[in-house]
């Protein structure tokens, strides 16, 4: 464990340390401090000595370094060091000033491992972790900070020594395009896993980056405007807990500020979120700095409490590239309008953490990484991720009488991931496909059927899915699809820069087509945002039966599409890629139509939007796409079928709809049809519309995005050989209309507000309070064996801090025949008081066991004293009530198995 990172029973002075000075123009804690003097000098006269794994912000010898550093520095080297640099190599970066030794941050992207951007760098291969969601469904602390360990240690061998992560933030509706990135709707599961993933960052030289600071719940609208309209009780129980636990169980050296505003001010410019509940309420001691190009403006952002300006601005009242903390920062300091006493506080927020968790005497350097042993515990990591969300009459596991398997699915044969700042090149991969035929015994037949199209960010569009492949044929000669002539001219003029075919009409690009964000299907030729000044498709149309049909194009530019050369559908620039254009057009079934598309990027947004097109269609009755079809046939001969399913998710958008793109739920239902033995597998970034689908099939495993060796981590639960033990950290609904956000003013918002209406009611606690049905519920996971509960217990007994626990024990058997293991879920009920309303069911505490066959323990789970509390907006902080509070222990927030209740009294409160 590195020096300096967490408390081991720190001894009594360290209490006593007033390491904490107001924030704002104030600065941090000195070595100047009379108190933190006093407390050192008595503690010397009495012998006593300070612990070297005590808080890296609780010691004052790196307190008193931090600040001889500060004063040695000039205004503009303390102006340098609170803004950003653009660097090839770091997406975040600051560089160093070596006349007083202060090293560079060298900051890598880091939700589900280490995004390298410096090519010279292990040829940018890291580990490839299951998404942090996936980390979530282990509701595992332990491994937690395991994940974070094996994350900062990679990060420190490639170079880095700020690692971007955790998010922390709360997945409040299912579309959410960065929902893979976050540890679910729960703030306590969330801000306990957070907690433990900085802890094991920060066990190495390298500062955790808790993200992203406050209320980041969608991606539409993020950065031109979306503002979320919240209560302040909301604020502070729900979005800002999962912060207050990650700050004081993890003590993460810097944070992040998202892109949103919030109540109408600009998270990273917002006194209220960083100064007064970041700061004070929360007591964070590191240093702010804003997510790229998230900085709205100067002097107001600087005296809110920002840090440190990340580049890359390109608001529209400013322009790209605006830096807001370079030269207008040191002419607002000349000016007075920002004391010098403020950019103090902000340098030495960041030469704390630099100087004591080790930046200064311990320099990253590339070393090799430990590849084998990494990938195994991705692998192990994976298992433990994956929720069997059903198992029906035996499906699963597979014995050794299967002889045969189908695998179908696109993305079968490879592994799937996340797009955006989280994407990372694997240092291995082992598919699905590859896990299963690595598995099975001898004389086993394994085969893979596509089924459908390959998946790409065009996917992220609205409207009906593109026409598939099957009905299109190539201009080109060269089989199903179209031909695609990609332009540097905006009127499709001269030689196309690119000419190829492509399986369906869809771009999406802009953000999602950077190098190194998009996580597109391989199968898909790779599509970027070079030659999009105006593209041209260009193939035959095939009818499957004969009608109506309702062609659809999605697109934010000037396009027209035609049948015969006659033309059928134009649309003119909108800006919006959400609009959706449709024209009804009669066709002949087996008949062909010469099909042209012609787009220009002309957005409003300019080219740098990226190109959106898309050109889908509505048959006149329901059609079973040869690919589907043959996938059906595959299942027919084979004794067990696996469809494995993916979604697109990623930065910089949400999706559409909670259902899974290009007619993979009709490709299920065909297979489910064709044998009875199917199983589903879910490769997807969270919640996944599964109503319209699964009661058809055996069995369906949810697992993530489970990072490089997903294949082996799935093949190991299909064939039993790994026990399934995972349990949601969402709640799946029937469908997006079936949620407690599902009122357009709430989601994607009434403009560009965000209407958090439901208050407190958010995710299984919403489901709950207004009787909605989920499909599958939050904490929900079978596995291959039976637990039984018995003889609950609640009692208050004295913490080891000389206060009081509530604790909530319970007996555990494993009542079947495999080893197993357990998540022990305690929920209380409503609170017992009238001043407030409260949820039904609310998590409290948990805690995991791992049992053999016909084995029983005891499991003692402590709670969580907010989830016993609300926040009193008169008093601005937690309120206990006093009375008796129900106490629920389950395994399932609707799968209850012992109740009992608490008498909180006065005492217990005090």
């Amino acid at each position: 464990m590195h020096p300096r990172t967490r408390r081991a029973g720190a001894p009594a002075v360290l209490a006593a340390l007033a390491l904490t000075l107001p924030v704002g123009a104030a600065s941090a804690a000195t070595d100047d401090d009379p108190a933190v003097e006093t407390a050192v000098t008595e503690a010397l006269q009495e012998g006593r000595s300070f612990p070297s794994d005590f808080w890296w912000d609780e010691s004052p010898d790196d307190t008193a370094r931090a600040r001889a550093i500060l004063r040695q520095m000039t205004l503009d080297e303390k102006v340098n060091m609170m803004h950003g640099e653009l660097n090839n190599f770091f997406g975040f970066y600051n560089g160093p000033i070596e006349r007083l030794g202060i090293p560079a941050l060298t900051m890598a992207d880091g939700p589900a491992g280490v995004r390298i951007a410096n090519p010279n760098v292990n040829d940018k291969l890291s580990t490839q972790l299951p998404s942090p969601l996936a980390l979530a469904a282990t509701w595992d602390e332990e491994l937690a900070e395991e994940y974070g360990r094996l994350a900062g240690d990679e990060a420190f061998r490639t170079g880095h020594n700020v690692l971007l992560s955790p998010a922390v933030d709360i997945a409040r509706i299912g579309q959410a395009g960065r929902a893979f990135e976050g540890f679910g709707e729960d703030p306590l599961l969330s801000g306990v896993l957070g907690a433990a993933e900085v802890r094991g960052i920060q066990s190495n030289p390298v500062i955790a980056d808790l993200k992203h600071y406050n209320v980041y719940t969608q991606e539409q609208n993020r950065l031109i405007g979306g503002n979320v309209v919240i209560d302040e009780r909301t604020l502070q129980e729900i979005y800002t807990r999962p912060f207050d636990i990650g700050v004081r169980d993890g003590r993460p050296g810097s944070a992040m500020c998202s892109f949103n505003a919030v109540n109408g001010t600009p998270a990273c410019s917002n006194d209220e979120l960083l100064n007064r509940i970041l700061k004070q309420q929360l007591d964070f001691q590191g240093w702010v700095m804003s997510d790229y190009g998230a900085t709205p403006n100067t002097v107001p952002a600087v005296l809110a409490g920002l840090d440190q300006e990340m580049p890359g601005n390109f608001t529209p009242e400013q322009g790209p590239g605006t830096c807001n903390f370079c030269g207008p920062l040191l002419d607002a300091v000349r000016a007075g309008q920002v004391p010098v006493s403020r950019i103090d506080d902000a340098v030495l927020r960041i030469l704390r953490p630099m100087v004591a968790l080790g930046l200064f005497d311990n320099p990253p350097s590339v070393q090799p990484l430990p590849e084998e042993a990494n990938s195994a515990t991705a692998r192990a990591l994976s298992e433990r991720a994956s929720v069997l969300l059903k198992n029906d009459a035996g499906a699963l596991p597979l014995g050794a009488n299967v002889g045969s398997i189908a695998v179908i699915g696109a993305d079968a044969d490879v592994v799937v991931q996340g797009g955006g700042s989280s994407l990372v090149n694997p240092t291995r991969t082992i598919s699905p496909l590859q896990g299963i035929q690595d598995r099975v015994g001898a004389g086993v037949t394994v085969t893979h059927t596509a089924g459908g199209d390959p998946v790409t960010s065009a996917t992220l569009l609205q409207g009906p899915d593109a026409i598939p492949s099957d009905f299109l044929t190539s201009a080109l000669g060269d089989g199903a699809g179209v031909r695609v002539e990609y332009f540097d001219s905006s009127d499709l003029s001269g030689t196309p820069a690119v000419d190829r075919t492509e399986p369906y009409v869809g771009i999406n690009g802009g953000f999602y087509l950077f190098e190194g964000l998009n996580s597109q299907s391989p199968h898909f030729p790779l599509q970027t945002n070079e030659h999009t000044a105006s593209i041209r498709w260009t193939g035959t149309l095939t009818a499957p039966v004969t009608g109506t049909y309702e062609l659809a194009v999605t697109t934010n530019g000037t396009s027209t599409v035609y049948l015969d050369d006659q033309p059928v559908l134009t649309t003119g620039p909108s800006g919006d890629p959400a609009v959706v254009t449709t024209a009804p057009v009669d066709l002949v079934a087996g008949q062909t139509y010469a099909l042209r598309a012609e787009y220009t990027n002309d957005s409003p947004g300019g080219t740098d939007a990226g190109a959106a097109f898309r050109l889908g269609w509505t048959p006149p009755e329901p059609v079973v796409t040869p690919q589907a079809q043959a996938a059906a046939q595959a299942a027919r001969s084979a004794q067990a079928a696996v469809v494995v399913v993916r979604d697109y998710s990623s930065e910089g958008g949400d999706k559409p709809s909670l259902d899974l793109p290009n007619g993979q739920a009709e490709l299920i239902r065909q297979v489910a049809a064709a044998n009875l033995r199917t199983i589903v597998v879910l490769e997807v970034g969270g919640a996944v519309q599964t109503s319209d689908w699964d009661a058809g099939v055996g069995a369906v495993l949810h697992n993530w995005f489970g990072g490089q060796e997903q294949g082996a981590a799935i093949a190991g639960i299909l064939f039993g050989d790994v026990n399934p033990s995972g349990r949601l950290p969402i709640t799946i609904p029937v469908d997006e209309a079936s949620t407690p956000v599902s009122d357009p003013s709430q989601y994607p918002g009434d403009g560009f507000d965000q209407q958090f209406s439901e208050g407190i009611f958010v995710g299984y606690r919403g489901f709950a309070e207004r009787g909605i049905t989920p499909q599958y519920a939050f904490g929900h996971g079978l596995s291959y064996t039976t637990y039984e509960y018995s003889r609950l217990r609640t009692a208050a007994v004295a913490g080891e801090d000389g206060g009081t626990q509530l604790q909530a024990t319970v007996d555990v058997t494993n009542t079947g025949t495999v080893a197993g293991t357990e998540t022990v879920q305690v929920y209380v009920g409503n609170l017992p008081t009238r001043r407030v309303s409260s949820a039904p069911v609310s998590l409290a505490g948990f805690e995991t066991v791992t049992l053999a066959p016909g084995e029983r323990q005891r499991v003692t789970v402590t709670l969580s004293p907010e989830s016993l509390s609300y926040w009193d907006v008169d008093l601005d902080e937690w309120r206990t009530p006093t009375g008796r509070i129900p106490v629920l222990v389950g395994a399932a927030s609707d799968d209850i198995r012992l109740r009992g209740s608490m008498a909180i009294s006065d005492a217990l409160v005090r």
